[in-house]
This record gives structure tokens, sequence and C-alpha cells, in this order.
């Protein structure tokens, strides 16, 4: 379990750039010509966690847990099996917000903007990494994003981001009475994935 040791605005070194660098030297934690794990330690926030392939999908989901290379958590297991039982080489996760927090009212109450544009940073790094036709992005938050209100905006933020590289939506799942898409963790095995309408999910919040 992951509490969060201290506000992230304490956190002096969260450029995401320097920490992708530092991400792509081997190191003898994990490899990284399997692995994409930024930071490449683990710390208080984490950006993007996933497999490296040609053809990844992205999940979006609220905030990371206590999940690494070689030792993912239920959610990621079920994220990397759902992936590549939907015909994706890989995956990668990121989050609505990336401070770690196995239970999100342990989230910090108030937005760290800096650390929000680091994540955003990260997204479209890795929007950028899908070289097989338009980049497939999984909105897997579920209704843990009504935890606290900056949540939503951080979404409509990396909606608009995604909009500049023509991003295919899916979720996966029965939606909730409020629209919001499914968490991976209790999703069946073979679940697939269904287009998800994320213009219209963002006019409704």
């Amino acid at each position: 379990m992951h509490i969060p040791s201290k506000p992230t605005k304490e956190y002096k070194n969260i450029a995401f750039k320097q920490a992708l660098l530092r991400a792509n030297r081997e190191n003898d934690e994990y490899d990284v010509r399997k692995w994409l794990y930024i930071p490449h330690t683990y710390t208080d926030y984490r950006y993007i966690l996933g497999t490296r392939g040609k053809n990844p999908l992205i999940c979006i989901g609220i905030n990371p847990s206590t999940a690494r290379p070689d030792g993912l958590d239920n959610t990621l297991k079920s994220v990397e099996r759902i992936a590549l039982g939907n015909g994706f080489d890989s995956f990668i996760m990121l989050n609505v917000y990336p401070q770690r927090a196995t239970n999100p009212d342990n989230m910090e109450k108030e937005l760290n903007a800096a650390l929000h544009r680091e994540n955003l940073e990260a997204f479209s790094y890795a929007l950028s990494l899908c070289k097989q036709g338009k980049p497939s992005v999984w909105a897997a938050w579920g209704t843990i994003i009504e935890k606290r209100g900056y949540l939503f905006s951080c979404v409509m933020d990396m909606v608009k981001l995604s909009n500049k590289y023509g991003v295919r939506w899916f979720c996966a799942g029965a939606k909730t009475k409020k629209g919001h898409p499914h968490h991976p963790l209790y999703l069946k095995k073979d679940s697939l994935l269904d287009g998800f309408d994320i213009e219209n999910y963002c006019q409704i919040f």
C-alpha cells in the first residue's frame, strides 16, 4: 500500500523530459528494452508504466498505486491482459493525476499545476509512440474521478491534447449510471474494447 509521504509541491525534480532520459538508460532493476517506467525509480509520483512495442494501447487510470516493472498490481495485470487480448502488442499506463496513492482518499486535495503539466508531457510522449495508425486510448478511471474536484479538469486537458493526434477513445465493460468508463480491476479476462464518445462524456460533466 502506498500513502503519499508529502505534498508533491515539495518535490523539485519532476520534469518529465529529464525523467525520460534516465528511464532509457540501462539499470540493474529491470530490463529497459522491455519496460517503459518513468520515473525509473519508485517515487511518490509516476508518469508512465508499460511495455515497449509498435502498437501500444494507452490506458488512462485515475492515479498510480504500487505497480512497477516486473511487479504489476492486479489493475495493471488486467490492463496488460486486455491490451493483448484486443490485438495490441504492448500497453502504456498513464493516469489522470500522477500522484501515487493506493487509497484515492489520500490524494492531495489541491492540484499541483506543475505536476499536471508534466503529466501532459508524458501523455504527449506516449501518443507519439503509436506508429500504427491513430493512437488508441482506453478511458479507465471509473467513478474515482469524482474524488477530487480538479480531476475532471485534468481529463479535459488530456482530451484537448489527444485531439491533436486524432486519438480513438475506447472503454471496456459497462459504463456507470453517470456515464463514467469502467475501472479495469474487475473486468472479465476476455473483455473487448468498445468505442467511447469522449466529447459527449465531457459535455455531460
